[in-house]
């Protein structure tokens, strides 16, 4: 290639890029407020769910649940595996139709067709101990209290 003809495409390239440096940049969309991973968001007080449920029992007892409490069969708790710890859950037993309010304190069922497990106490309160697994409704009765940071 010769001199001029390099100088001429060079010059030619020069001008392009002047000219889309001089053209105005589209107007961009206002950034998104910059969002923080946490917990799941609270459901409404209306929150329905159905599904399987099963319950645990003895021999988690004393292990430490997802939350860091101490899983204590005999307390009114569930998993849940998107919940929030801490929000209060009404569990039907649509056979009999006895119900018990329990808090979510654990992540859980690790089974794919299961909303939830049961801790034993609860799981006698609706009458589930020999069938293991049952259909169930569960309905948000309160969303997990607010968390206050220690600075």
């Amino acid at each position: 290639m010769s001199r001029l003809k390099f100088a001429s495409l060079l010059a030619a390239l020069c001008c392009l890029s002047a000219a889309a440096i001089a053209q105005p940049a589209p107007a961009a969309a206002p950034a998104a407020a910059p969002t923080t991973p946490s917990a799941p968001a609270a459901p409404a007080a209306d929150h329905l769910l159905e599904g399987k449920l099963a319950w645990y029992g003895s021999k988690f007892a004393g292990r430490k649940t997802a939350s860091g409490q101490a899983f204590n069969p005999a307390a009114l708790t569930m998993a849940h595996k998107t919940l929030p710890f801490g929000t209060r859950v009404k569990v039907t037993n649509p056979k009999n139709n006895k119900s018990v309010v329990v808090r979510v304190n654990d992540r859980g069922p690790t089974q794919p067709d299961r909303i939830g497990d049961l801790s034993r106490a609860a799981a006698a309160r609706i009458g589930m101990l020999r069938s293991g697994v049952i259909d169930a409704k569960l309905e948000v009765v309160s969303a997990a209290p607010a968390r206050t940071v220690k600075r």
